[in-house]
């Protein structure tokens, strides 16, 4: 009973988080809206090109950092193995 409990109350959460986040997708510039809006479709296709310039570097690092983190995750254990074939 307590785990359908604990299920639930975890369901609500996620719904309600997700509820609340629509109201997010709404934000955006003014300015680069009325722009995008009023350019032609070379512009538009720049502006795509942009955003992609500008979103896959920091992906690419936020993968990399996370990679290196699993990778390094028992480093500081503080257990006295001999294997040191994982350190740097």
């Amino acid at each position: 009973m307590l785990a359908i409990r604990k299920l639930a109350r975890r369901a609500s959460r996620i719904l309600a988080t997700l509820a609340i986040s629509t109201a997010c997708y709404a934000q955006n510039c003014a300015l680069c809206y009325t722009q995008a809006a009023s350019a032609g479709s070379r512009i538009i296709q720049g502006l795509r090109t942009g955003i992609l310039i500008l979103i896959v570097p920091p992906l690419f690092m936020s993968v990399g950092i996370t990679w290196l983190a699993y990778r390094k995750r028992n480093q500081f254990n503080g257990s006295d193995s001999s294997d040191s074939s994982g350190e740097w």
